[in-house]
């Protein structure tokens, strides 16, 4: 048996005869590699087996720092699930009945597609009968030329909206997007005459009732189960396998030179490799969960994780009452570790150097006026500016058309803003990497292509012959370790404007302060200096923080508490985000922490927290919510009138005949 490669349109289809192997690198700051290997429900013990081998010698490859998932089918992780944003695909068949066959624009087929869920879609291959629908879930009927697509009269838009990515992706990856889609809401067939007679003529008449559907959540077994520590050791010739304690669990009872078995009460199972352990137990560490699994007689298709010292993945520390990473401090990291780091793919990569050719220009009067080289990098926030950056990649110029939209900017000028870069992007036959800049939020690349010059006033406008408002003193912010990332930013002019963190230009009439805060770098007070001479030729009073003269307070309008708690001195590491689901839809109150996320992730039927390790943010629909339970508060004449029956006969109707009521009474 061997690994072959699978081409990238069928990703997200997985034949339940055969078995997958899926490495993924992340590219975020802390860079993680996850390898997986899912296994088919009809798949043999020797594809099996040949999977977990060939899952050892990618680890070994990759130097042992990935971390290795076990994947069964129809219960795989969230984690899994995240890499295929449209949903996976369950095939009957395997290699040897149609892995071969598989290439797109097939239009001779007749299936029937089972799609579930609302976050990661599944869609399994059901019998082709009207046997296999429910009223809860939404099915897809496959016919090669088209594709229809019929809601349960229970499915929510969530689920619908799901569905009908799933089939677009199925349209465009494997016909070439030349099949119809069609949409049928189920319990109203009459709506869609000519769709039905289509459905009717693979399926036959409906006679009796559809079935109920079966919850798509069900209770997370990992919130409630009692968690255990095993030590595996082979250090007597034998490998051994002992119970260390259980929960709560310290970090403490880890040793380097061991590996672990954690134990979710059967609902998943995770090993730790320790550095210092010897090859035989590092290699064998999948086995043995697997081993572990059959002797504690847990389900086949529990989940198995297994991971290296250094390497361990979010869910497993969390299982400890604390977790310290090496190196880490108690506290806030810096106030700017985030603004360094900005999340969109479009603004996030540097593709080259920043040695490229700069063009500027300034919408006045809703056309584009050049700015002078000699004032590149100055923005205010009363303009709109479009940067044209040329640079070469194999020998072929590469454009990026980046718009930037000052704060005060009126609307009619970021209007010709957008129709003026559709302009020069046409001028260019469309080769221009279109980027949106806000102000406040410039990308890396953006700051690297102005060489440290970039200075953000919060007002005014460049444009020649306007005198702007004298401000009276100004203060900037200044942020940066070198050229390539460095810009300044006016601030309010007033004492809590100051970061410890940072270096800070106080500019008035009289005098020119340079402010060094107790947090910042060598490297940042040097390009502060850089800056300070962009901004004024005037010399320069250095101030450190806490020796500053009365001047530069009378200048800030007094002294005021500001950003200086002694851990923000201190750098820290920096995480990633992640984003929590919370929700009560299975009857008990669940968290769940959603993998990979985008925009896309966010529930508005759900309550969503986003931890950026300096700030939680919480995304609430409060007043859907409110507006939903308020119905438990009417009187029973209120709810008679407002609902069209009692209390009683309410509650007698089935969920989603209830929810139509609610969403009539606009209470939904």
């Amino acid at each position: 048996m061997k690994m072959v490669p699978v081409p990238e349109q069928a990703y997200g289809n997985l034949f339940e005869g055969d078995c997958y192997i899926i490495l993924n690198v992340s590219n975020s700051t802390t860079q993680s590699t996850d390898i997986h290997y899912w296994i088919g429900n009809t798949s043999s013990q020797d594809e099996q087996g040949a999977a977990a081998i060939y899952v050892t010698q990618l680890d070994e490859y990759l130097g042992g720092s990935p971390v290795q998932h076990r994947e069964v089918q129809g219960c795989e992780s969230a984690k899994f699930k995240s890499y295929f944003k449209n949903g996976l695909i369950y095939k009957k068949g395997g290699v040897g009945s149609g892995f071969t066959h598989v290439e797109s624009n097939m239009y001779n087929m007749q299936r029937l597609l089972h799609v579930k869920g609302t976050k990661h879609v599944t869609a399994r291959e059901v019998e082709v009968s009207w046997s296999s629908f429910n009223v809860g879930d939404i099915f897809l009927l496959d016919l090669g030329k088209a594709l229809i697509q019929w809601n349960g009269p229970q499915s929510n838009r969530q689920e619908k909206l799901k569905a009908v990515l799933l089939a677009q992706d199925i349209r465009d990856r494997e016909r070439g997007g030349r099949a119809q889609i069609g949409v049928i809401e189920g319990g109203q067939e009459e709506a869609f005459p000519e769709l039905m007679k289509i459905i009717i003529s693979v399926l036959g008449q409906r006679t009796g009732h559809l079935k109920e559907s079966i919850p798509d959540d069900k209770p997370d077994q990992n919130q409630t189960s009692i968690v255990k520590l095993y030590h595996v050791s082979d250090a007597s010739g034998q490998l051994l396998v002992q119970e260390v304690a259980t929960s709560p669990l310290t970090q403490d009872l880890l040793s380097s030179s061991d590996c672990y078995i954690l134990d979710q009460g059967g609902s998943s199972v995770m090993v730790w490799k320790g550095k210092a352990a010897s090859d035989e137990e590092r290699r064998s560490a999948l086995s043995r969960a697997v081993g572990f699994i059959k002797a504690k007689n847990y389900p086949s298709n529990t989940k198995v994780e297994v991971m290296s010292e250094g390497g361990e993945s979010a869910m497993f520390k969390h299982l400890f009452k604390s977790w310290k990473e090496k190196g880490q401090i108690q506290g806030l990291g810096k106030t700017h570790s985030l603004h360094a780091q900005p999340k969109l793919a479009a603004q996030e990569r540097m593709v080259d150097d920043a040695s490229g050719h700069i063009q500027v220009w300034r919408i006045e009067n809703l056309e584009l006026k050049e700015v002078n080289p000699s004032t590149y990098g100055q923005f205010y926030g009363g303009d709109c500016y479009l940067v044209l950056y040329t640079y070469n990649r194999a020998n072929k110029p590469q454009y990026i058309l980046y718009m930037w939209q000052g704060r005060h900017a009126t609307q009619d000028e970021v209007t010709a803003c957008a129709y003026q870069a559709v302009n020069l992007d046409n001028k260019y036959n469309g080769a221009p990497t279109q980027v949106r800049v806000v102000m406040g939020k410039e990308p890396r690349h953006f700051l690297a292509i102005f060489k440290g010059r970039l200075i953000i006033f919060e007002g005014g406008t460049g444009r020649l012959g306007v005198v702007n408002p004298d401000p009276g003193a100004r203060l900037f912010q200044v942020r940066g370790t070198h050229e390539m990332n460095t810009k300044a930013t006016e601030v309010p002019t007033r004492a809590s404007s100051l970061n410890t963190n940072d270096v800070f230009l106080l500019k008035t009439h009289q005098n020119v302060f340079l402010w060094y805060g107790k947090g910042c770098s060598g490297d940042e007070r040097e390009m502060g200096k850089a800056v300070a001479d962009l901004l004024s030729e005037q010399d320069k009073q250095v101030v450190m923080e806490g020796q500053e003269p009365a001047a530069f307070w009378v200048a800030l309008g007094g002294k005021a508490p500001y950003a200086s708690d002694k851990r923000l001195e201190k750098e820290v590491a920096p995480h990633e985000p992640r984003l929590f689901e919370c929700s009560n839809q299975t009857g008990r109150f669940l968290v769940t922490e959603v993998a990979d996320f985008t925009q896309d992730d966010l529930d508005e039927d759900d309550v969503m927290l986003l931890d950026t390790w300096e700030e939680v943010g919480c995304m609430r629909s409060c007043c859907r919510l409110l507006l939903h339970e308020a119905a438990e508060y009417l009187t029973d004449a209120e709810f008679e009138n407002l609902f069209g029956c009692t209390r009683d006969n309410f509650q007698r109707l089935p969920k989603w005949r209830q929810n139509d009521l609610k969403k009539k009474a606009g209470m939904f």
